[in-house]
């Protein structure tokens, strides 16, 4: 769940603000709020607590997520379970998920019992619902799905990454065990609603009404086997956008998802970073701001506005530039995109040194 914040490079949560969207999106249908233990640095799920506990607790859906990573002796499980119930002020979860599964994560839920304990809750009826949400190869999947009789299961999925990142794969393979999916960037950070100039205007000539946005969200709702599709909000302006695309809902048709992937060709070509602004990567040793640099970066790729360029590089401060970049790696392994994030960082640098001149 991304929140309105006060301060677009620190954590803390505009409660004015954000209390405000989940007032309209639930006054409009929206029942469904996720949540999770690091967002916005451990504060969301104290928000969301406050946020909600005025609303009968069967009237919505809550999920959030184990952080596993922290894990490390079998009861520390049901010590942060406890927490999470305590911090949202709820005495159960609807969705609860193992957080951003790997390798080495499935390997720690085997080595204290992870699953198992969290099965025992959901037997007690604290879980409605045990799944897991995922960002890796093929083969990982395959691997999770067949470790445990999961509920459901989370994945990046949007009509950029259906071929790009096997997402396409990743819904198959999901569907053929039975297990519904949640689905997670499905405006990818919202760099499918900026896209590139070309690719909007496609987008336009076919519905000169319809935002990017809404285009994006489409391609994932229209899935049959999609149980809800998230989407990260930080404006009443995205919020009422894609409450007007789900409340007159209409799916794709043939045509329209075959112009997507046109689109999804297109924007391919530009030169932008893959990078959704998910912040995993963070923090760097080098104190480089990876997202940001990343972010301004993009919006040139896509406008092409050399004074607009220099002004949000500069005004992000010299410690936070690429240059700053030691190439140690440590954030690739933390990256869901599988970004080479050193050799972008090269391109950035490039970058503000010829329009720097």
């Amino acid at each position: 769940m991304r929140l309105p914040k006060l301060d677009p490079e620190k954590s803390d949560i505009d409660k004015e603000k954000a209390q405000e969207m989940i007032d309209y999106a639930y006054s409009h249908g929206i029942n469904y709020f996720d949540t999770a233990y690091p967002y916005h640095e451990g504060k969301s799920e104290l928000f969301v607590g406050e946020a909600m506990k005025k609303y009968p607790r069967e009237s919505f859906h809550l999920a959030s997520k184990m952080p596993v990573w922290l894990v490390e002796k079998p009861e520390d499980t049901l010590k942060y379970f406890e927490e999470q119930l305590n911090k949202c002020q709820v005495e159960y979860f609807d969705y609860y998920l193992c957080h951003a599964l790997n390798h080495d994560r499935l390997e720690i839920i085997k080595k204290n019992h992870i699953f198992e304990t969290l099965q025992k809750e959901k037997e007690a009826g604290r879980i409605k619902h045990l799944g897991f949400s995922f960002h890796g190869t093929i083969e990982m999947l395959e691997e999770i799905v067949n470790a445990y009789d999961w509920d459901f299961a989370q994945i990046q999925l949007n009509y950029y990454d259906w071929d790009m990142q096997n997402a396409k794969r990743e819904y198959e393979i999901l569907e053929e065990h039975g297990l519904p999916v949640v689905v997670m960037e499905p405006v990818r950070g919202g760099a499918l609603h900026t896209l590139c100039p070309e690719g909007v205007e496609m987008l336009k000539k076919a519905d000169p009404n319809a935002a990017p946005a809404s285009w994006a969200l489409r391609f994932a709702a229209s899935l049959p086997n999609v149980l809800v599709v998230l989407s990260g909000m930080t404006t009443m302006e995205h919020m009422k956008d894609n409450v007007d695309t789900v409340d007159d809902f209409k799916p794709l048709t043939e045509s329209e998802r075959e112009l997507l992937f046109k689109v999804a060709d297109v924007y391919k070509q530009s030169k932008t970073v893959p990078c959704t602004g998910c912040r995993y990567c963070m923090d760097c040793p080098a104190g480089v701001d990876i997202p940001a640099v990343f972010k301004i970066y993009n919006q040139y790729c896509v406008t092409e506005n050399k004074a607009q360029f220099l002004a949000d590089y500069e005004a992000l401060g010299d410690s936070k530039q690429a240059h700053h970049c030691v190439a140690c790696r440590k954030c690739c392994s933390q990256c869901p995109q599988s970004i080479d994030i050193p050799t972008r960082m090269e391109d950035v640098k490039a970058l503000y040194k010829k329009l720097k001149g």
